[in-house]
């Protein structure tokens, strides 16, 4: 899949996509850069908020060894995402047969695996979050290779259940992670549309 090619990644502070969500604005992704936004990225993973992504102890170093190793796997990417030109959200892209879940179900061919963490809001924007969602579905799903979004949230954790749902995703069992329990989720390209079909 493009979207973890490390040739992507050729122009570390260029855009490799962007996107204007109608009433909330603009967006664009950028790869992660490591060392330069690991200060950000650590004040936003060890917040309370962000308690499911399990870094809460985790120290600047450690969060920056982390990425540094994402970004430089064969089968991993990870991006920024921005909102009118400032942080917003982190976006990790993986493949799921090198990763643990890959024990945990057949894996196909286009499966992309996916998780994402919104920035701690400095004010609340309706449907921001949703919107999110699109930018990174309609990243991911602009690659031609992409056949299917896979996710794994924390089975406590509601609020992204509810806009998993809402983007498309078909939930179908839960699973016994290393670090959590889960639910396994998936997005075709058809759950997708559908989804966005039943939202305008």
């Amino acid at each position: 899949m493009t979207v973890l090619n490390p040739e992507r990644h050729a122009a570390p502070a260029a855009n490799v996509f962007q996107s204007r969500i109608p009433g909330v604005g603009d967006f664009s992704l950028r790869p992660l850069q490591v060392p330069a936004d690991m200060p950000l990225l650590h004040r936003w993973v060890t917040q309370d908020y962000a308690r499911y992504w399990g870094m809460q102890q985790a120290t600047l170093a450690e969060v920056s060894d982390a990425y540094r190793a994402l970004q430089q796997g064969a089968h991993t990417a990870c991006y920024l995402g921005l909102y009118h030109g400032q942080p917003a959200f982190l976006l990790e892209c993986y493949h799921p047969a090198h990763d643990v879940l890959g024990a945990h179900y057949p894996v196909q061919t286009g499966d992309c695996g996916m998780h994402f963490l919104v920035a701690p809001p400095e004010r609340r924007i309706p449907g921001f979050t949703r919107a999110v969602m699109r930018v990174i579905l309609d990243f991911l799903f602009g690659d031609p290779a992409t056949r299917r979004v896979v996710v794994e949230p924390d089975v406590r954790n509601d609020k992204i259940h509810a806009i998993n749902r809402h983007a498309g995703f078909v939930y179908q069992q839960e699973i016994e992670l290393p670090h959590k329990r889960a639910h396994l989720a998936f997005c075709t390209r058809e759950h997708y549309a559908a989804a966005l079909g039943l939202a305008q």
